[in-house]
Order: C-alpha cells, then sequence, then structure tokens
C-alpha cells in the first residue's frame, strides 16, 4: 500500500508542476535546473560520506559501471522513454518542454528512488504491514515532484513507475531480502547511489553529461559485496 501512495503521490503533483511548467520562461527554467543540480550535489555529497567502506564503495561502483555499459541500460532506458514521450507527450514549440522529459523523468527517478526510506520502508511495509516510513516519503517526494516538474516538465510524473517496481519489489520480497540487507548494506547502497546522485547533479548544472542509467547497478552491488567476509 505504501509504495502505491507513493507512485500515485508522484503523479498527481508532478502533474501539477508540469501544469505550472507552462508560464515559467526557457530562462527563468534554465536557471532553476541549475539551482535543482547545486542541491542534487549537496545532497550527494551528504549521502556519500555516510558510507564507511572504501573498498566496498570503489568495488561497486567499478563493477555496477561495467555491467551497466555493458548492457548499456541508458540507451535502453532512453528509447522506452522516447516512446513513451511520443506516445502520450506533445513536445513541439506549444510545450515548450522539449528536450526536458527524459531528463525530468532521469532525474525524478534517481532521486525518489535512493535512500534509507526506499529501502527500511518498503521492507517495514513488507515485514509488518507499517507503511508509515512510505507514506512520511510520499509526503516529501510529491513537494519535490512539483518543484521538478515545475522546471524539467512531464517527464517527473513517469518517474511513478520506477518507484512502485523498486519499493513494490522490496515489500513483497522483503522476508527474503531482509537478511541480505544489513546496516552495512544499506549504508553502503546509500553512499553509492549519493555518488550517482553527484554526476546526476553535475548533468543539471550543464557541467558534465554523464550515462547516469548506465551507473544504476552499483546501487545494488553493495548486496552482493557485503557478503564477503574480507569485505566486511
Amino acid at each position: 500500500m505504501g509504495a502505491i501512495v507513493n507512485s500515485i503521490t508522484v503523479i498527481i503533483m508532478g502533474y501539477v508542476g508540469s501544469r505550472l511548467n507552462r508560464g515559467i520562461s526557457e530562462r527563468v527554467s534554465e536557471r532553476v535546473m541549475q539551482a535543482i543540480g547545486l542541491a542534487v550535489v549537496s545532497i550527494g555529497i551528504s549521502g556519500a560520506i555516510r558510507g564507511g567502506n572504501g573498498l566496498i564503495m570503489v568495488l561497486s561502483m567499478v563493477i555496477g559501471t561495467l555491467i551497466g555499459e555493458g548492457l548499456d541500460i541508458d540507451r535502453w532506458i532512453i528509447r522506452i522513454v522516447d516512446q513513451v514521450e511520443a506516445r502520450f507527450m506533445n513536445t513541439d514549440s506549444e510545450t515548450g518542454n522539449e528536450g526536458t522529459f527524459k531528463q525530468g523523468f532521469i532525474t525524478a527517478t534517481m532521486i525518489f528512488c535512493v535512500g534509507s526510506m526506499v529501502i527500511v520502508g518498503s521492507l517495514e511495509s513488507g515485514l509488518y504491514g507499517n507503511h508509515t516510513t512510505l507514506y512520511t516519503k510520499s509526503i516529501m517526494d510529491g513537494i519535490t515532484a512539483l518543484m521538478l516538474a515545475s522546471s524539467l516538465g512531464a517527464g517527473v510524473m513517469f518517474s511513478s513507475v520506477p518507484i512502485l517496481i523498486l519499493e513494490g519489489s522490496l515489500t513483497l520480497l522483503a522476508s527474503l531480502l531482509q537478511p541480505l540487507l544489513t546496516d552495512l548494506v544499506i549504508t553502503e547502497m546509500i553512499s553509492v547511489g549519493s555518488i550517482v546522485l553527484i554526476a546526476l547533479g553535475f548533468n543539471l548544472t550543464g557541467l558534465t553529461n554523464f550515462k547516469i542509467m548506465n551507473f544504476s547497478p552499483s546501487i545494488f552491488m553493495p548486496i552482493i559485496l557485503g557478503a564477503i567476509p574480507f569485505l566486511q
């Protein structure tokens, strides 16, 4: 239930924000995106320094990126998002949102799917039927979705799909995953995810053009590496 509420909240608030997007000039929108980028970098740095195992962090980034680059996840995700955009959205000059749909989807997905509330909230929901953490996250995500969509457009709404898939999967598989998601693993997942957020923030400021989705497997590598005794 918590995952469903979180997903619906992002859809609603993302829609409201996308309506506001129509009244924002391109110059203001660009500055807002840069501001969001700087904020994301700050969030990423605060999360990255929480990690206490540098070896797991480095190995997770290297192995995960090799997997992501080998599969070229970024290309497949962009292809799917382009198809969704062509099917459901109008990206002509009338909307003023051309080129921001993919950025909105990727930005919102990474922000909403990284953090302790995702993991802990989903486990609580699945193991104990306690949805409080995910409900709280829904409120926070809704406010963030409103602000993101006001600059990045309707792509933010569609981040509700990966939110539902990730949180829903963790909730349904909570009893199986709980032994694997130790405090060490959760901390390092957050730390590695925060490094990816830093890269995302730099992209938003226009300084870099990282293929963010090709880094995404790195976030889940601590689950495997954390089970190796000599790495703990």
